[in-house]
């Protein structure tokens, strides 16, 4: 298996809503929170967008597209908006390679973090995500950009302590 990361060119964005939809699938598991596998993914017009930016990266295995990473400039913060990888090819260290990469980037390109808004409680989200160095940040002491992500959403329906805000110190 050869993974490989590099940024998203926007021949490849029609593959990427099927492999959004299919990471949601893994909700599924998750009776609470089984609204998910339905819920809204990122259009193309918005995939587009982010790699028309550089802020979109894509992984590959044997030149199979199997996960991204969409990213926003948040200060000196690079955002992970969405970082989906597709449920067949989960728990193979893809997603570790999608991060580290995207991370180097963000380093050499003047970001002192990476920062995420994600399930708490979830095993594939908090807990990994700690797994792979990011910290949880009080809720009290978040910047207000942060802060608006996760009123965005609670407005969205998402329970506000089943979440949180997490930062991945670059230097």
């Amino acid at each position: 298996m050869h993974i490989t990361v590099r940024p998203t060119t926007l021949a490849d964005v029609a593959v990427l809503p099927a492999i959004e939809r299919s990471a949601g699938q893994r909700f599924l598991d998750v009776p609470d929170l089984a609204w998910i596998a339905d819920d809204h993914i990122v259009s193309a017009e918005l995939h587009r967008e982010y790699a028309a930016k550089g802020l979109s990266w894509l992984a590959r295995v044997d030149d199979r597209p199997v996960g991204f990473l969409l990213g926003e400039a948040m200060g000196a913060s690079l955002y992970v908006a969405e970082f989906s990888l597709h449920r067949a090819w989960q728990g193979k260290g893809i997603g570790r390679q999608l991060i580290n990469t995207v991370a180097d980037w963000a380093r050499e390109h003047g970001f002192t973090s990476l920062t995420l808004t994600t399930f708490r409680h979830v095993a594939w989200n908090a807990p990994l995500y700690q797994h792979l160095g990011f910290e949880i940040l009080e809720d009290g002491a978040l910047p207000p950009p942060l802060r608006q992500k996760r009123e965005e959403e609670t407005a969205h329906g998402m329970a506000f302590e089943s979440r949180c805000a997490m930062r991945l110190r670059l230097n």
